[in-house]
């Protein structure tokens, strides 16, 4: 198995290579005068296993240059291509809207015409994504290490909260990992002109209180979410999040409202530069070098 690696992503790179059975690929993306893209190798890939670790997250080049390596390595003859994309972007325009875009479903054929076989990913947006994509698709949970972080707070007294129904399940994965009983709330949302609107909350809740959700955007959903907490009288709050953007500066508001800390993994190369005092990085590398143990070796899958 070779691993191509793009450069955002060498801090896990170096440490997926070290595993048994993956070796690393050479390869360069540069542009010609006229600023097109173009992809070279300096590794042999005919009839091997490939993974391209990368983003597909904006700006756009990124996209393009996953795209563009997938279709160098398949053109030389590589026999499956895995795209191990973290976090993977696109997914949150999952819904079938007259005159608008369903870019899940555009992103997985791009990346399929592009020669990629098998994508695997950390805490997809939802079932609906997965049902879009044209392509084999696997979302590796993160409840083991949000657990572990609970305990380490000692929060396991704390009342785990969804931001909207459809994140649920998700919460309900930690609470059961960390081996915790209690309810689970949520709070019912809705979207205005003006943004998100969090006006009511399903379940008890106590003083303490910890929020999971996959993507901390702009923050205008957890925001709404924590300043609705607050009015009810909570007064400690941690969110958990998967894939930490931090777009814009909406976000920062989430420290107004009683949140105390935040946890994300590093997904993302820019999450790992937000890493302050009160927002803490969980490494993702425990979860993907455990699934890359588990699948067939080389001779085994060219035997199949």
């Amino acid at each position: 198995m070779i691993l191509f690696v793009f450069p955002g992503y060498a801090y896990m790179g170096s440490e997926l290579a070290a595993l048994p059975g993956i070796r690393v690929g050479r390869f360069s993306i540069d542009r010609f005068p006229n600023q097109e893209l173009h992809a070279a190798l300096q590794t042999n890939v005919a009839s091997e296993e490939c993974i391209i670790l990368g983003t597909i997250a904006p700006p756009d080049e990124q996209l393009l240059s996953t795209l563009l390596l997938s279709h160098t390595l398949k053109k030389e003859g590589a026999r499956h291509i895995i795209a191990l994309l973290p976090y993977l972007a696109y997914t949150r325009d999952d819904k079938r809207k007259e005159r608008k875009s369903l870019a899940t479903a555009w992103v997985g054929a791009l990346l399929q015409a592009s020669g990629v076989d098998e994508v695997i990913t950390v805490d997809v947006h939802s079932t609906e994504a997965q049902d879009l994509f044209p392509l084999q698709l696997v979302s590796l949970s993160p409840a083991n290490i949000f657990a572990q972080e609970m305990v380490r707070l000692s929060l396991l007294n704390a009342t785990i909260i969804a931001p909207d129904e459809g994140a649920r399940d998700r919460c309900q994965a930690v609470a059961k990992a960390a081996g915790m009983a209690g309810e689970i709330a949520y709070l019912v949302k809705r979207r205005t002109q003006e943004g998100v609107i969090h006006d009511n909350i399903c379940g008890k809740i106590g003083q303490q209180a910890v929020i999971v959700d996959d993507v901390l955007d702009t923050g205008g959903t957890l925001v709404s979410c924590c300043e609705q907490l607050q009015q009810l009288g909570v007064r400690d709050i941690t969110i958990l999040v998967t894939h930490g953007l931090f777009t814009g500066t909406l976000w920062r508001k989430l420290w107004a409202f009683g949140v105390k800390r935040i946890c994300c993994t590093d997904t993302l190369p820019q999450a790992k530069e937000r890493a302050l005092e009160n927002i803490r990085m969980l490494s993702v590398l425990p979860l993907l070098c455990e699934f890359l143990k588990m699948r067939p070796c080389n001779a085994a899958s060219a035997a199949t």
